[in-house]
């Protein structure tokens, strides 16, 4: 009962502070001015604030409330307009300092200073300029008054106030790194992203289109066998559609309302994609070791996909460059990996084989590689092709 009125009260505090950081900049910094405005009028905390140049404090009077006023309420402002803020409120520490109340809101100076370095976006050196004008003035006129204070003193509350600034504008440069850190992150993941979607549709489309072009091409030479010739277009239909289907649930995937099966290819649909080359004219055994046991670790189903897109791939190849030439598929399921070989011969003809531009091994590569595993694919020395890959599948769990 205790964790769950934990959970309650952290749920009721997530909440309250997500409708909080809803409200308007303004609205959300209103409020520590507010307070802050309030305490300078309790009398235990008049003559409480910042002094320069050590003059004795002044009784209270209806200025005193205008000096309160201008250098707490323009803290609502300080994110929104901070030159505004800083303006007002500075002209409220002049006249506090000046009249000599020394209200404890004369606290507010070095915050504003802070605000504005974290949020002033345009002629912030001609803002130091008129600061550090308006501070020397400041600094001349209470020595004019009678004030004790040595000129050191004058310059170490200088450089507060200039510490204070310089604390703005470091967080204004920690805030534009993070930005851009941000915004290189963002623009690598979609890079990212775009290379694996031109992956998936390349393996898609051209093992597919590949399938269909080498039965399109194989009817030619049927007209004499009508049921030959019926079950070769056939095949090419369900070729057809298979490739409609999955173009459309990649499609599926890329929608940002999708919320249905984002189901991946993987070793277990092996034989599905052999009896599919093998419809397309092309002899294929399939050769499994050690069946895998369909453990649910991601790593395990990202090297099941691995394998399947490496398979897909090297079949692709052989119908494009040896079709109709034996080929050989091992795949052997071990607890921390998965091997795969697919191997032709080169006896097949290339006649009917649609061009290539290399993509799809370049990226069998990366995938490998980015699993930590080894890939290679190399032309035998009897004509054949062979493609190879040891994929790190993680221990079974």
């Amino acid at each position: 009962m205790t964790n769950l009125w934990r959970r309650w009260d952290a749920l009721k505090l997530h909440r309250l502070t997500h409708r909080w950081q809803r409200w308007d900049v303004t609205v959300r910094d209103l409020p520590f001015g507010l307070a802050l405005a309030a305490a300078s009028l309790l009398p235990a905390l008049h003559g409480k604030g910042t002094q320069v140049g050590d003059l004795p404090v002044t009784p209270f009077d209806e200025l005193a409330y205008v000096a309160i006023a201008l250098q707490t309420l323009p803290l609502a402002v300080r994110r929104r307009w901070p030159a505004v803020s800083l303006a007002l409120v500075s002209s409220g520490f002049l006249f506090d300092q000046l009249l000599v109340y020394h209200v404890l809101a004369s606290n507010a100076m070095p915050l504003a200073l802070i605000s504005a370095g974290a949020h002033l976006r345009h002629h912030r050196r001609v803002a130091v300029v008129l600061l550090s004008a308006a501070y020397l003035a400041l600094a001349i006129r209470l020595n004019l008054l009678g004030a004790p204070e040595q000129p050191e003193g004058y310059v170490v509350f200088y450089l507060a106030l200039a510490a204070a600034w310089g604390v703005g504008v470091w967080l204004r440069s920690t805030r534009a790194a993070e930005a851009e850190r941000r915004l290189r992150v963002a623009e690598a993941t979609r890079a990212a992203e775009r290379t694996r979607i031109a992956r998936e549709l390349h393996d898609v489309v051209t093992h597919h289109v590949t399938a269909m072009v080498v039965q399109a091409e194989a009817a030619r030479y049927l007209t004499a066998a009508p049921d030959r010739l019926e079950e070769t277009l056939t095949a090419v239909t369900d070729t057809g559609r298979r490739a409609i289907a999955d173009l459309r649930h990649m499609l599926d995937l890329l929608k940002a309302d999708h919320d249905g099966d984002a189901r991946t290819p993987s070793a277990g649909d092996l034989h599905g994609l052999v009896e599919q080359t093998r419809r397309a004219g092309q002899p294929v055994e399939l050769t499994e070791e050690d069946a895998p046991a369909r453990p649910g670790s991601a790593t395990y189903r990202s090297a099941e996909f691995v394998t399947y897109r490496v398979v897909q791939e090297a079949l692709t190849n052989a119908l494009k460059h040896a079709h109709g030439s034996p080929t050989a598929v091992r795949v052997r399921y071990g607890e921390k990996e998965i091997t795969v070989e697919v191997g032709n011969d080169g006896s097949g003809s290339r006649a009917a084989s649609p061009g290539g531009s290399g993509r799809g091994l370049a990226g069998l590569r990366e995938r490998v590689d980015a699993l930590g595993g080894e890939f290679s694919a190399s032309t035998q020395a009897g004509g054949g092709f062979l493609v190879t890959a040891r994929i790190p599948a993680g221990s079974p769990s």
